[in-house]
């Protein structure tokens, strides 16, 4: 490309002015030790510079323009909570600082989820994995310490050097005789920086409500169950005049948000559910056996509806059944685009129809319950709502799972205390059956399972 006088336009111009800082540096504030004590985070800021230093050099970031962020301001007042969200929202790379107080911090996991989600919804408008966060070894953490989100990156730390994967970058900072190690460590680690920042061009999204977001790192114990159940026609059923852009093969294929959104929603939001330390799977209403409406639960679960199901007389009927014994511990979430203009001209009468056949559900629950089950017309909205009927299932599922008394001990006459059964018992979760239609790359954690 050319500019009127003939000059070339070099291909960093042709680009949009990105100034964007390269990376959020997340990490949980040490308390000082012992009353006027040195700041124990100053080797933390240390650190920031130091990146901030190498990033600046690898990229082309004007004078003034921000390399990176770090929260070093004490976490309280005006203004605190909307400014985070903003550069969570913007930011193109998120490092977060491995330790055990990391993982221990809801701060740190309120971080984690909120550029989390970026990413997620990144993939599901492009196809494309956002692999945008990279992870750095402050103390080193036991594997089988790590929540699921953070087990579940993708990262060598050995490439950062043996000195760092054995004492994490406090280690080398604190020790002089490891100052070449550390150097090499953050030189390595600013590379990869600018080099992930670069290659996945993660958009900006909209602000998190950073007070009221949920906590990536979930509950001790583990990842907990979460099942997802779609409700949706495919291809083969649609009903009489109904498009097919928002269809596929089988259920799991249902896309409502389609052009926006180029992925299935139930993948979207196995993601979501998962970056909130689930351990989420997915299955259609249609291939379930029906539930005995007698047994307690065996796992909290949410349904996902599309209007257009219930012009099946047989599925509708299913659906009414389903709703016709109270389950709390099931979430009703309604996605509705209106930008689809079929959707839009038949609202009023699908609308009708659900209110009829699923009563219960459309009116149970929370206020964001009851929000969702009335029809969430965007991608954004729904990543928003998801975590709080997540919540609230799994809080139902509590109040309503089986309880059992434990073997007594010798020489006591009854049980002093109860505990669950199902798959939350004992701390494990068994690993779900596969699904072989599943066309996803993670389809050993899909199931057609009773719901």
């Amino acid at each position: 490309m050319f500019t009127q006088d003939g000059g070339r336009v070099s291909d960093s111009a042709q680009r949009t002015a990105d100034h964007r800082p390269y990376f959020f540096l997340s990490y949980a504030h040490t308390p000082r030790y012992g009353a006027g004590g040195p700041d124990p985070d100053m080797w933390v800021e240390k650190l920031f510079r130091d990146l901030c230093g190498h990033v600046m050099a690898m990229t082309d970031l004007p004078a003034g323009a921000p390399a990176g962020f770090m929260d070093r301001e004490i976490r309280s007042g005006e203004g605190w909570s909307e400014r985070l969200g903003e550069v969570l929202a913007n930011c193109r790379v998120f490092v977060p600082l491995f330790s055990r107080r990391y993982f221990a911090s809801e701060m740190c996991g309120k971080e984690w989820y909120a550029f989390a989600q970026r990413a997620i919804y990144h993939q599901a408008k492009s196809n494309r994995l956002a692999e945008a966060i990279v992870p750095a070894l402050w103390i080193p953490v036991p594997p089988e310490e790590l929540p699921g989100p953070a087990e579940r990156l993708q990262f060598n730390h050995q490439a950062l050097g043996d000195r760092y994967a054995t004492d994490g970058l406090y280690g080398l900072i604190k020790l002089r005789i490891f100052s070449d190690e550390y150097e090499a460590a953050v030189y390595e680690l600013a590379k990869r920086i600018v080099s992930v920042a670069d290659s996945t061009r993660i958009a900006s999204g909209s602000p998190v409500d950073y007070r009221h977001a949920p906590s990536a790192f979930g509950r001790p114990g583990g990842p907990r169950p979460m099942h997802l159940t779609i409700a949706a026609p495919t291809r083969h059923d649609l009903p009489e005049g109904r498009a097919p852009d928002y269809y596929g093969k089988q259920s799991q294929d249902w896309n409502p948000y389609y052009p926006d959104s180029a992925r299935p929603l139930a993948y979207t939001a196995q993601d979501l559910v998962r970056s909130l330390d689930y351990q989420a799977t997915v299955s259609s209403f249609d291939h379930e056996a029906p539930p005995d409406p007698g047994a307690p639960p065996a796992r909290p679960e949410i349904l996902l509806v599309d209007r257009w199901a219930l012009a099946d007389d047989e599925r509708c009927a299913r659906l009414a059944a389903f709703d016709a014994e109270p389950r709390p511990w099931v979430g009703l979430v309604v996605a509705w685009n209106r930008e689809d203009p079929q959707s839009r001209m038949s609202e009023a009468q699908l609308i009708e129809r659900l209110e009829r056949t699923m009563p219960h559900q459309m009116r149970q629950g929370r206020p964001a319950c009851r929000i969702a089950a009335r029809g969430v017309f965007t991608m954004e909205s729904f990543g928003q709502i998801l975590p709080e009927v997540v919540e609230s299932a799994a809080q139902e599922y509590l109040k309503n799972a089986a309880v059992f008394p434990p073997a007594p001990p010798s020489g006591a006459s009854r049980p002093t205390r109860f505990r669950l059964t199902g798959p939350m018992a004992g701390g494990g979760t068994p690993r779900p059956a596969p699904n072989p239609s599943h066309t996803e790359p993670d389809a050993e954690d899909t199931d057609d399972g009773q719901s």
